[in-house]
């Protein structure tokens, strides 16, 4: 009968030592975690497919298709500020062929700035240089039956000019958000005139099974100054390329515009297809005022001092945007 008494001290003893250990601190150490590092490099790489490509309300591709590249190299300082770096093509082709002035083949763009977000607000400040490589420049003699030898050109010197910008924009809420875009330049197109754009945006995103669809619109006014004279005839050739005056302005002065679009659009991961009428308030005169490429003729006939190269268009766009997030 001793044994049970035994055997209970015995149980009680061990229970006790287990509950005793339990309270010593452990000699093996807790695992360490690797820290998570995010990159704050990022990148955007993109291409477009337009049926158009309008700059303004202007066609840069004789209101042909066009194809774009683009890629842009960001770094996140923190979660307020970006910096970014990027260039851009576009294929373009500025005179018909029924005026044979030349055009360059693409248009090659950088831009450079930073981007700030604070909570619903958020402003893009930079610049960006539209360069035309290989742009035909000064005039060349056409024989006529009809009007004898006479000079046609595309423009005394290369187009290639830079603008600055600022754009903010402000998030309502998850569906409606409202900007701004400002840019300015000394030289529209390397011309002498003074180049400044203002225009409102509106963007409204779909909700539920619409979340990809949105809507957005945007209007605009164009103010350009006076060209230099090399532009109106004080040139070797005395031929005037553009802003020769006429619907009330004085020549080397280049009309004053509004411009707006309105679309629809739908995004399906990284591809967008966008649907958008565009137009401006220019009348054919002034349109030829201020790109000098006529909207018909013929070097035997002559050429009309109108354009239809402002008209109003209908532009079907695809395009799509890679992101190093849409890699993970």
């Amino acid at each position: 009968m001793r044994l049970i008494p035994f055997l209970a001290a015995t149980a009680l003893a061990a229970s006790a030592g287990a509950a005793v250990a339990a309270d010593l601190p452990s000699t093996k150490e807790a695992p360490v975690v690797a820290p998570i590092v995010v990159s704050p490099w990022d990148f955007d790489v993109g291409a477009t497919l337009t049926s158009d490509y309008l700059f303004r309300g202007i066609t840069q591709s004789n209101h042909m298709p066009s194809v774009w590249g683009r890629a842009e190299l960001r770094y996140n300082v923190n979660p307020t500020w970006q910096l970014y770096i990027g260039t851009s093509g576009e294929s373009i082709k500025f005179s018909p062929n029924y005026f044979p002035v030349g055009s360059p083949a693409m248009e090659l763009d950088g831009d450079a700035g930073i981007r700030g977000t604070f909570d619903k607000f958020a402003f893009d400040l930079g610049g960006i240089v539209y360069g035309y490589p290989s742009s035909p420049t000064g005039t060349f003699p056409v024989y006529s039956t009809l009007l004898g030898v006479y000079p046609i050109g595309f423009a005394p010197r290369n187009p290639t000019f830079f603008e600055g910008y600022i754009k903010p924009t402000y998030t309502v809420n998850d569906m409606v958000t409202l900007g701004l875009n400002f840019f300015g330049s000394p030289s529209y197109l390397n011309t002498g005139a003074s180049d400044e754009y203002l225009s409102g945006t509106v963007k409204v995103t779909g909700w539920g099974n619409l979340s990809a669809f949105s809507l957005s619109g945007e209007f605009g006014h164009q103010w350009l100054g006076k060209v230099d004279p090399v532009y109106t005839g004080f040139n070797s050739a005395a031929y005037c390329y553009i802003a020769c005056g006429g619907s009330g302005l004085a020549v080397g002065d280049l009309p004053d515009y509004n411009y707006w679009n309105v679309g629809v659009s739908y995004t399906w991961k990284f591809v967008t297809l966008d649907l958008r009428y565009y137009g401006t308030d220019l009348s054919k005169a002034e349109a030829y005022i201020l790109t000098g490429i006529p909207s018909g003729g013929s070097v035997e006939f002559g050429y009309p001092a109108t354009s239809n190269y402002a008209d109003d268009r209908f532009v079907a766009t695809l395009s799509f945007d890679l992101t190093s997030k849409d890699l993970k």
